[in-house]
């Protein structure tokens, strides 16, 4: 017997092709962006010129099927927190729709916590672009909206207008991400839902 996750025994199993069958593990940005273009992300490969850029990736058997791209935030300040305080999950896609869940479940279980403990962070945010995304995707994984309808600024590079989008935020405390989504739609001037 082998010691396990949280001092439980169990049996060694026996070799099989079967195992594992998934897992995630953190990738090369240039092999997160490969994937980003195949698999068509609107927004496509995370290229940003400033700050630390984390990628991981989901492999089912072997095969990358979903990453990740965490980075620091782009100004010096996205919906209220500093630098210090919160970083982006810059990027989320996977090789099909409905693996997008789970590997937004993982990260948020796995990766998060990490890079917390790890640079002293207390957020993660997320841009949805409201004419592209719904949103289910981090509501229904129990991240709040910061904010709603930002309209980001031009694009330096290409000059494009920027869209307007809902900004999602995970902390892990629940109430700290209550009190949040509180402040959030009083400042909007709606009730929670």
């Amino acid at each position: 017997m082998s010691a396990g996750v949280r001092g439980m025994k169990h049996p060694k199993r026996s070799a099989s092709p079967l195992w594992p069958i998934a897992h995630i593990q953190e990738i090369e940005l240039s092999e997160a962006n490969a994937a980003l273009t195949a698999w068509g992300h609107k927004m496509g490969p995370c290229n940003r010129p400033n700050g630390q850029i984390w990628a991981l990736g989901m492999f089912a058997h072997s095969e990358l099927v979903a990453v990740t791209v965490s980075a620091a935030l782009i100004r010096e300040t996205a919906a209220g927190f500093g630098r210090s305080q919160a970083f982006e999950l810059a990027r989320l896609c996977a090789v099909r729709p409905d693996l997008c869940r789970v590997m937004l479940r993982l990260w948020r279980e796995f990766a998060f916590p990490a890079h917390c403990r790890a640079h002293g962070f207390e957020w993660a945010i997320s841009y949805q672009d409201e004419a592209l995304h719904s949103g289910d995707t981090y509501r229904f994984d129990g991240w709040v909206r910061l904010r709603e309808h930002a309209r980001s600024g031009t694009d330096q590079r290409s000059g494009r207008k920027g869209r307007v989008k809902t900004i999602w935020g995970w902390h892990a405390d629940r109430a700290t991400r209550d009190a949040a989504k509180l402040q959030t739609t009083k400042h909007l001037g709606v009730l929670a839902p």
